[in-house]
């Protein structure tokens, strides 16, 4: 299955303004925003997982990254409430579920295939920083390959971000212009190289999740 897979061009998905979708496991549900491949696939995606359900253990060969954006996601490894930012690298394994119910926005098969670091970071672990008039950053995770951040916009804040190496801007709440386009909470948008970046803040600002630099490599498909 291909979604949004021409990385050359501007893509977006206002994913609250769309169904959710069941996937194979009993109470997990998803609304797709990018996807390269059938079930084992480079994707981008929202789950929603129900009050008690779980997927079986397995192997994220290709790595996975996701943020927790409601509820509480856990694994062996502990419990993930709202705002926190999980990297596990290629060959990690766990055991995910939520006990109350959780929806993620999760990135599979993204990584380096040598990367081997992971990052857990809970809202207490983080450190918002000022960063230019009207814009607080929060880093999440940076590399020679990739950064990406959580940045809170102000009210009316102009934000102009050139030669980024591709970028894609996830709204976790409030809401921005780009594009003669009006975002909101939930709403993805991924720009090509060479795509400058430059948008509005709503007039309730807006938080965002932003990863930049990653498409300067072209995506492909995982080979399985």
């Amino acid at each position: 299955m291909d979604l949004n897979a021409d990385f050359s061009v501007r893509a977006v998905v206002h994913a609250a303004d769309i169904p959710w979708v069941t996937s194979p496991m009993k109470g997990v549900d998803r609304r797709m925003l990018d996807r390269m491949g059938a079930e084992v696939a480079r994707a981008t995606t929202i789950v929603r997982y129900a009050p008690g359900s779980a997927f079986s253990p397995h192997v994220h060969t290709g790595g996975e990254e996701y943020l927790v954006l409601s509820g509480t996601f856990q694994d062996e490894h502990g419990d993930f409430p709202a705002g926190s930012y999980v990297r596990n690298p290629p060959q990690s394994s766990h055991t995910p579920s939520s006990v109350d119910g959780a929806v993620i926005m999760v990135k599979l098969w993204q990584f380096d295939m040598d990367d081997r670091t992971a990052v857990t970071l809970r809202p207490e672990d983080m450190t918002p920083e000022p960063a230019r008039n009207g814009v607080t950053i929060t880093l999440l995770h940076t590399d020679d390959r990739e950064t990406v951040r959580i940045e809170d916009w102000a009210a009316g804040t102009e934000i102009d971000i050139a030669d980024h190496g591709g970028a894609e801007v996830f709204v976790i709440d409030g809401a921005f212009a780009e594009g003669g386009e009006d975002f909101k909470t939930d709403s993805w948008l991924r720009l090509p190289v060479g795509h400058d970046l430059t948008a509005t803040a709503g007039p309730n600002g807006a938080r965002v999740w932003i990863k930049t630099g990653h498409l300067r490599t072209p995506p492909t498909q995982p080979a399985v």
